[in-house]
């Protein structure tokens, strides 16, 4: 049987159907409530149940605490309704009217930046664009029926080719089709755009992006559409980019991202390598990247957040920015690349 659920403090109202989770029966009636991984395992979409009961499925352990489902928190990416629920959760108006697309595209570009990075250019058909906010994902259907998620890298305004950046890892399958097999005028299908990791631009604090590996794809999308924006309209935020990786080469855009600095005023780059070759002669920051943020920073109390990339280290920055600098959690935006049953995130 169907059961209604209620979203406080909005008071708006959806049902889920049998076998729904919230989140789908969410998303299906058109309330965009706030989500990543779809799986269980990044935490975007945690909430908290003020009335009835659900199954609180499958899910990764650290993400939703024993403690925390006796307080009442769910994940509503897992949660299967067993009775009437009240929930409370903000819902993010913005991608209201962004309607979700399955299409065909063809393989415009592949360009090797670094020994495990390949950006695949995207050509959507002559008649169809693809309407999303700068952070967004799609997912790539694979043969098999499997779904593979990839951020855009590209901004919004800049749509005539779809950017994806894709990380090769041992036992990825789609990634190993990417470096072995798939050529130009491939055709492949996505569904997008998903998720809610896009840039707030309700508000005028300033913004510390924190990437690591391919998490710097939807910060680039974020980024070229902020600058965009600022030189449309003068938005003169400040932001600084903290963009971590094992080595030299592993940061591919570093080039990009130094260009950016130099052009814009109210832009800071800070590359910070773990595990610097001594071929790579590195004499910039060196550690874990949410550590370097740790050292610049006594209080973020005034700040944004936008951390993308690993789950280690979206949870590391998210703890310890919280709760040793002030920031507030309804500041902390995040887009945790995580492992998901079938394949994981790039």
């Amino acid at each position: 049987m169907s059961h209604r659920i209620t979203i406080e403090p909005s008071g708006h109202t959806f049902s889920a159907q049998p076998g729904e989770t919230v989140l789908q029966a969410a998303l299906r009636e058109g309330f965009p409530l706030p989500y990543g991984c779809r799986n269980g395992a990044c935490g975007t979409c945690k909430g908290k149940i003020i009335q009835g009961t659900v199954d609180f499925g499958s899910h990764n352990e650290s993400t939703l605490t024993e403690m925390e489902k006796q307080a009442g928190m769910a994940l509503f990416c897992c949660a299967l309704p067993l009775s009437e629920l009240v929930i409370e959760c903000r819902e993010i108006g913005a991608i209201r009217d962004i309607k979700v697309k399955t299409l065909p595209c063809r393989v415009h570009k592949l360009e090797r930046v670094a020994p495990d990075v390949m950006v695949i250019s995207l050509k959507l058909p002559t008649n169809e664009r693809l309407q999303f906010l700068a952070g967004q994902y799609i997912d790539i259907f694979m043969k098999s029926g499997k779904r593979r998620s990839f951020s855009l890298a590209n901004a919004p305004h800049d749509d005539e080719l779809l950017q994806l950046h894709v990380r090769n890892y041992p036992g990825g399958t789609f990634a190993e089709h990417v470096f072995t097999r798939m050529k130009e005028r491939d055709i492949l299908r996505f569904e997008g755009p998903l998720g809610t990791f896009f840039l707030r631009e309700d508000s005028d604090k300033p913004i510390i992006f924190v990437a690591s590996g391919t998490g710097f794809a939807p910060v680039k999308s974020i980024l070229e559409h902020a600058f965009y924006v600022r030189n449309v309209h003068g938005n003169e935020r400040q932001m600084v980019l903290y963009w971590g990786a094992r080595t030299k080469a592993d940061l591919y855009l570093a080039n990009l991202a130094g260009n950016w600095q130099q052009k814009h005023d109210n832009f800071t780059f800070i590359p910070v390598l773990s595990e610097a070759l001594q071929t790579d002669h590195w004499s910039g920051r060196t550690g874990l990247v949410h550590q370097a943020v740790l050292a610049d920073f006594d209080d973020l109390s005034g700040y944004q957040v936008y951390a993308c990339g690993t789950p280690a280290m979206v949870e590391a920055a998210h703890t310890d920015f919280t709760r040793l600098r002030g920031l507030p959690e309804d500041e902390f935006f995040s887009d945790a690349f995580t492992v998901s049953p079938s394949e994981a995130r790039s």
